[in-house]
């Protein structure tokens, strides 16, 4: 691992593959079929293949990246897709493109095809009638060659979306080599994805690593800690459900929550 002032001479083009793939989550309680229609359909209105191509041009902006060319699609009846192949900027501020182990910029501000790189994203909503979930879910890859990385977009995207559950895995591939012909198989310092998102980030979620150094390989779940029960009720008001009915509809929406979290069923009480 190369520490922070050090800089790496390289031997040609940096030959690293630096890739982020994640799953996020949203849940919802619909409990009647209008209900479930209703949010489907407000997911897919939200969510469309422009909305998320706004999305990925963002990313690569903030990534440092050029895109090259963008391919997307709404699908019918559900979801969409979009795929960007980008390339890494030839001139870039030094720090706009830094790999340094730190949170990167939050939001204030469709598949595209990147150079050697790439930016893809494809949203999944879903529902059962029986007990009244309906989930969403968005996977997000990320794919990066030279010296861009994609950790620091990671509190945009984060934020991007309505996130209860996200699961990140963070890989560094291949390797390239210096002007002494040294391999080097990562050419940035990293101890957790977890250091890439902002305080605020951290604080709202519970997290869990399981990382092999050794390999490269990074692995952070972050799960919800807490929720507003309002936000997550579709076409009704918590005001309008007995005591009861609220307690029975939290305890659902945690279940999911776990379930997804833990990635296992849970014995129903």
């Amino acid at each position: 691992m190369m520490g922070h002032s050090r800089k790496l001479k390289l031997h040609g083009f940096n030959n690293l593959t630096k890739s982020l793939s994640f799953n996020i989550f949203d849940i919802c309680y619909a409990r009647t079929p209008a209900q479930r229609r209703e949010y489907i359909e407000y997911i897919d209105d939200v969510y469309n293949a422009e909305r998320l191509t706004e999305i990925l041009t963002h990313v690569a902006e903030i990534i440092g990246a050029n895109i090259l060319n963008i391919a997307r699609q709404d699908y019918d009846p559900h979801g969409a897709s979009v795929t960007m192949l980008i390339s890494e900027e030839p001139v870039v501020d030094a720090e706009r493109v830094s790999n340094r182990e730190a949170p990167g910029p939050l939001p204030d501000a469709i598949v595209a095809h990147l150079d050697k790189s790439h930016l893809t994203v494809h949203t999944y909503p879903e529902s059962h009638p029986d007990n009244g979930i309906s989930t969403f879910r968005v996977d997000i890859d990320v794919s990066t060659c030279g010296r861009i990385s994609p950790l620091k977009a990671l509190n945009y995207l984060i934020h991007s979306f309505d996130s209860d559950i996200v699961i990140l895995d963070y890989r560094v591939r291949g390797f390239t080599r210096d002007v002494r012909g040294r391999k080097h198989f990562i050419d940035h310092k990293i101890n957790s994805i977890q250091n890439y998102l902002s305080r605020d980030t951290r604080e709202r979620y519970q997290m869990i690593d399981v990382n092999v150094y050794q390999e490269n390989i990074f692995h952070t779940k972050m799960l919800l800690k807490e929720f507003d029960l309002d936000n997550y009720l579709f076409g009704v008001d918590s005001a309008a459900l007995p005591a009861k009915e609220q307690r029975r509809i939290r305890e659902a929406l945690r279940r999911e929550m776990l379930e997804i979290f833990y990635g296992r069923n849970m014995r129903r009480v």
